[in-house]
């Protein structure tokens, strides 16, 4: 039987512009459990009973603790599922990951391709994770879907990695994104327009809406071995909008993880 463990990282030393996902765990697990949604996902899979292990919520002060703590939940032989944080979080997830799946693909819905080689003069800022992990050979494959921020040199990087970039000018969601290696799904809420999630840092207009991420979520064709949601700034949110919309998402991912 397949189970989860649900991992709240309360950091973001790496943000690049404005500090606040940090605080995010607690409030999109206060969103979860407010009594304004069931604990079902679209799908007919039950976030209630012993499939579910929320580890609670672990304030970071050095940045590889990430990669500690996550393998020590991989250990256990359950999926993993990251509530965030800023994005500089997955390359520690990843690296300990690497250990498990090495053959692992991952997924990344985002307006930003973070990529960078450097940031600000940080290998590791938020900006960069994606660069990191593709350097050290630690994903066979990675997808990146709603990119509308792509400059000269993530676009060089990009092919230098061998990326998959699917731009939001250009988005054809009409297939299924089909993975034939173990995947790990990153998603950065900016990935979506800011109507949808006010509650991020990076304002992208022209993003992805909440029903577009939710169906390619559930049509993926893949076996979803881990996953992060990240980013939510609870600072800039409106009425906890992106709280609960990253509850659902986590319901969502989550009933996906736990198919049989």
């Amino acid at each position: 039987m397949k189970k989860i463990t649900i991992q709240g990282i309360g950091w973001d030393e790496k943000s690049s512009y404005q500090r606040g996902p940090a605080q995010a765990p607690p409030l999109i697990r206060q969103a979860l459990h407010s009594g304004s949604m069931n604990q079902m996902s679209e799908l007919g899979q039950s976030l209630e009973g012993p499939r579910i292990i929320d580890a609670g919520d672990f304030p970071i002060s050095a940045y590889f603790d990430i990669e500690r703590i996550t393998a020590q939940h991989l250990a256990g032989g359950h999926k993993v599922l990251s509530l965030g944080g800023d994005h500089s979080m997955t390359y520690p997830i990843i690296r300990a990951y690497a250990a498990h799946y090495p053959e692992l693909a991952i997924l990344q819905i985002d307006a930003h391709s973070d990529l960078y080689d450097s940031f600000a003069g940080d290998e590791h800022s938020h900006a960069c994770p994606f660069a990191r992990i593709m350097e050290n050979g630690l994903a066979a494959r990675l997808v990146q879907v709603g990119i509308r921020t792509l400059n000269p040199h993530q676009a060089a990087q990009a092919e230098r990695f061998g990326v998959e970039v699917h731009e939001m000018k250009s988005l054809d969601l009409s297939q299924p994104f089909r993975f034939s290696q173990p995947l790990y799904l990153t998603l950065d809420l900016d990935g979506l327009d800011p109507a949808y999630a006010p509650g991020v840092s990076h304002h992208e207009p022209g993003g992805l809406t909440s029903r577009e991420v939710i169906r390619l979520i559930q049509e993926l064709e893949a076996d979803i071995v881990g996953a992060d949601i990240v980013e939510y700034n609870p600072d800039r949110d409106h009425q906890g909008m992106t709280a609960f919309l990253a509850a659902k998402l986590l319901k969502e991912i989550a009933g996906r993880m736990l198919e049989e």
